[in-house]
Order: C-alpha cells, then structure tokens, then sequence
C-alpha cells in the first residue's frame, strides 16, 4: 500500500515535470513563430502614410499616399450621398486635422469593415460625380498615391450612376473618362431647370444705396418676382440659390446650381460705384480677360465675397486633364453667350441699359463648366434714379417679364437643338 502510493506520487511529480518542460517548449515554439509570423504578417498589410482634400463646395480631390501599392474599389451610396472606398490588406491612421470637413465634402470616417479590410466613407453636401479614381506611382519612387476627384452633380446623374452600379458589380476601380461631368442628354419630358441666385445675403449686405437701400434685399426681391414670372410656364422648374437673409458662399451657389441639375443658370446683384451718374442694366459673362476695367473691378469685387465674410478664398478647383472637360466648357460658354445677348436684346426696349451692356469678366459665381450662366446687374444703387426703380415693384415686375422672354428664347432653342 505504502509503496504503490509513493509510486503513484513519484509519477505524478514526474507527469507534471513533463507536461511543464512540454508547455515551455510549445511556448517558446508559439513565441518564436509569433516574432517571426509578425514582419511577415505586417508585410502583407498596405499602410496609409496621409490624407488630403483640395477643392471646393463644387469640385474635390482627395489625395491617399501609401507605402505600397493598394488595390481599392469604391461605390456609392444614398441618404446621405456617400463615395465608399474599400482598401483590402490595408491600415489606416490618418491625422484627424486632415479629416475636418470642407469644400464639397460634409464629413470622413475610416474604420475595419472585416477580413483585413480598411473603409474610408466620404460624406458628400449633395448629389456629386466621380470623375476620377486612380492609383499612381509617386514620382519618386517610394511609394503610391491614389487619386480621386468628385464634383458635384444633380440627383438624376448620382441616380444614374447608382443604377450602373447595381448593373454591373456594385463597385469598381476606375472611371471611364466619357463617364465624367457631362450631364445625361436632356429628354423632351424633363422639365427646363432655371436656378435663380439673389447675390450676397448675410453677413455679407452687397452694395448699399444713397437712401440706405441694401443689395442683398433687393436681389432677393427681385429673384421672387422672376421666379413668379416664370413659374407660369409649365415647362420650367424654378429653384433660388437662397430664400432668406442667410449668406452663402459662392462655390455654394455653383454647387447648388449644378445638384439641381440648372439648364440655366441667373445670378441677380445690383451695385454701386464712383460716378454716380453711371446708370442702367448689364449683363456679364464669365471670362479669362476681362471685356474693360470696370467689369474687372466688379468682378473682383464680387469675387471678395466669401473674405468680407470672414473666410479665406476656397483652393483652386483640382483641373481634369481631359479634353470632355474643355469641350464642355467651351460648348456651355457658347450658350451663356447667346443667352446673354438675348436678354440684352429683350431688356433694352424695356429697361434702361448702360453702354456695350453685354460685357465679361472673371466671376467666380459664372464658373459652372456645364451650367450656362449670366450675371445681371440690374442697375447702380449708387445711382437715385435707379435706387429709386430697384424699389419699385411695378419696375421690378416689367424686368422680370422681359428677362423671361430671353428665357423662353434660350428654352425653344436649347429644345429644339435636343439639348
């Protein structure tokens, strides 16, 4: 009895010291394989080394470089407007600085989505386009940066888009250059959409005249009556850029312009200036050079906008460099002009216009490159006698009805050209 018990203990002590010796090497084993597994494993993950966005409230690029070349595929997604990109085998730490919300883009998060997976989920102020998506070597050498641009769009171009994507693979890699910003060709049963852009608002007052009248109330007031007017047609759908005093930035206005899906394309202002026996109506156009000094000097003045407000001028818009984008630019230029010299031609008899009446500048609010689009100066504040019109209502209602008949002019010639 005594010696089958100290042979039972002497095998348990002895049991034990094997199974420890064996845990220490599975141990050692584990530890071994981890250290090693780790820069293995660590090697297969792509790393995110920053993020940048450059743009504004109508165009955005967004900028990721890595250390490796990534392989992504994006999609889109509704309520709200979503651009989705999956990163598989990738890590993501990015600086939250450069994450905080700009231009176009209202919001962006990054998270694990699964498997190995990274997410970068870019929130959208509206409906908007992927012109671009493309991974590129850094010049360089070290390393790899993808590149994707988006501008903003209507909700019919979002919608096609998400349609294409239910179509095919519900994700994709790149972006074929005929599929970006031109707008889907127009069908006769679509209504003809007219944004209206009563200037300034807010903070920021516009012009003031010699009897305290303010530019940003007459602009909206007058945007009223024309869209009144031209609500009578059926055919048309009529939307203002603003509805109240509130301020808007002028990248907003265009991104507005362009979410609506404008066939054209109005701003409203009325100004002031030095002598004040200059008087009467002028309509702009957007251009590069400006027509004479004093367009320059309004365009520049309007172009201030956003900085009297108190926020520094938006980035340059990140060009495409594709020829669609310049054809589209020039086509849609050529339809600003002869809608300009219509409204010219039907506010003349009717209401008093200043010499060469049709002139061009730089206008930043003019800038949509598939939104026809004119500016009218619908006189000077600084001027009695037009102050004087601009308040009145009869005036106001005359103007209105003759800059709607330029616009059934533009509407029957862009209808009958399919456009």
């Amino acid at each position: 009895m005594g010696t089958a018990a100290v042979t039972d203990k002497s095998f348990q002590a002895g049991g034990w010291r094997a199974l420890r010796a064996f845990l220490g090497v599975l141990t050692f084993v584990l530890v071994f394989v981890g250290i090693e597994c780790r820069p293995a494993c660590a090697a297969d993950q792509v790393s995110a080394l920053d993020y940048k966005m450059a743009g504004d409230a109508t165009r955005m690029r967004i900028v990721m470089n890595f250390d490796r070349e990534p392989e992504p595929k994006w999609f889109l997604l509704r309520a709200p407007h979503r651009f989705v990109v999956d990163l598989p085998d990738a890590t993501l730490s990015l600086d939250a600085k450069d994450l905080e919300p700009r231009g176009l883009v209202k919001a962006v998060r990054y998270g694990p989505s699964g498997e190995g997976t990274s997410r970068l989920v870019v929130t959208s102020k509206g409906p908007f386009n992927v012109e671009r998506v493309d991974v590129l070597a850094n010049e360089d050498g070290k390393g790899y940066r993808l590149v994707a641009d988006i501008a903003a769009a209507s909700e019919r171009e979002f919608e096609a888009a998400l349609a294409v994507q239910s179509a095919t693979t519900g994700s994709t890699t790149t972006t074929a250059k005929t599929g970006r910003i031109e707008k889907p060709a127009g069908q006769e049963n679509e209504p003809f959409t007219i944004v209206i852009d009563p200037g300034h608002g807010g903070i920021d007052g516009g012009a003031e005249g010699l009897n305290g009248t303010v530019e940003k109330s007459i602009t909206l007031a007058f945007a009223m009556e024309l869209r009144t007017v031209l609500e009578t047609n059926p055919a048309y759908k009529v939307s203002l850029t603003r509805e109240g005093d509130e301020f808007l930035r002028l990248d907003d206005r265009v991104r507005i312009a362009r979410q609506q899906g404008a066939d054209l394309f109005i701003s409203i202002h009325a100004d002031t200036i030095r002598l004040k026996g200059v008087r009467g109506a002028t309509v702009y156009t957007v251009s590069d050079k400006a027509s004479d000094a004093e367009a320059q000097a309004l365009a520049d003045r309007e172009n201030l906008s956003d900085q009297l407000a108190g926020i520094p001028a938006a980035d340059e818009n990140p060009e495409v460099s594709d020829i669609l984008v310049d054809l589209i630019r020039r086509e849609t230029h050529g339809f600003s002009m002869r809608f300009a010299r219509s409204l010219v031609s039907e506010l003349s008899p009717t209401v008093g216009m200043i010499n060469n009446p049709h002139r061009s500048a730089g206008f930043r609010v003019l800038k949509a490159p598939d939104v026809p689009s004119v500016l009218v100066e619908l006189g000077y504040l600084s001027n009695a006698k037009d102050e004087e019109q601009l308040r009145s209502s009869d005036w106001r209602e005359k103007a209105a009805a003759s800059i709607s008949k330029a616009v059934a002019a533009f509407f029957a010639d862009r209808r009958a050209a399919g456009g």
